[in-house]
């Protein structure tokens, strides 16, 4: 009977049992070998999961009004034409999503744009939380300091990816295969697990520069979207991720 359960049915119930699990994650054309995967550390599914917090739970850095829509119509659109492309393509959707995303380059658009909108935004609505901000703290604080000198300095050049990146996109911080952070953007939902992004690595951190995350709030002032975003980060969320590498 065990050998029927899916690897997805698994996951949720070793979460569920506070079980570690032994997995690889895979990172466009490589593997994180052996991430230690805990209360479903780094996977996603293909249904959108409920928003953690109250619409108007960021406030005043993200209006209330914004972030119902981003999550009930932007982020469910993606969740439901996900599912139709992934059947339609004949695509396990009892396995992770991160499985797609290392062939992703052999499926349609549709899947692609749609894959990465969701997964994106999941990762997304967990790295914020009410009175978040501040700074990180243990091995991922030292990270940090380590390959950007200091967090000001990450903070910098995170913000300056994020404002820089042309059009509609993404600003990361993701570990490549030698779990070193690393700081970059992708146009449109693409993200450093996709097999044909630029740059390669397991995301940590997302932020959002598509307008609809900001323009209700900020209008075309994006800088001061990301400025107060800062104040929003869950950096429990994001130091248990990068631990579970």
């Amino acid at each position: 009977m065990a050998k029927q359960i899916s690897r997805r049915r698994f996951i949720n119930q070793s979460a569920k049992a506070g079980m570690a699990v032994t997995a690889a994650v895979i990172t466009g054309n490589r593997l994180f070998a052996g991430a230690n995967v805990q209360s479903g550390g780094v996977f996603t599914g293909f249904d959108q999961t409920p928003l953690p917090y109250a619409y108007n739970a960021l406030e005043p850095f993200i209006d209330a009004l914004t972030m119902e829509i981003h999550y009930s119509k932007h982020a469910a659109a993606y969740a439901t034409n996900l599912k139709d492309a992934a059947k339609a393509e004949a695509v396990d959707m009892s396995k992770p999503l991160e499985d797609v995303f290392g062939k992703i380059s052999k499926y349609s658009a549709k899947l692609r744009n749609n894959g990465g909108g969701h997964y994106n935004h999941e990762l997304f609505w967990k790295s914020m939380k009410k009175d978040g901000g501040g700074q990180p703290a243990g091995k991922l604080l030292s990270a940090i300091n380590q390959s950007f000198n200091n967090f000001d300095t990450f903070k910098t050049q995170f913000a300056d990816a994020g404002k820089n990146r042309f059009g509609s996109g993404w600003a990361w911080l993701y570990a490549d295969k030698d779990k070193q952070l690393k700081i970059g953007s992708t146009p449109n939902q693409d993200n450093p697990l996709m097999d044909l992004c630029e740059i390669k690595g397991m995301p940590m951190l997302g932020l959002d520069v598509w307008e609809h995350a900001y323009y209700l709030k900020y209008q075309n002032k994006r800088a001061d979207y990301i400025n107060a975003w800062w104040n929003t980060i869950n950096w429990e969320f994001v130091q248990k991720r990068f631990e579970s590498l």
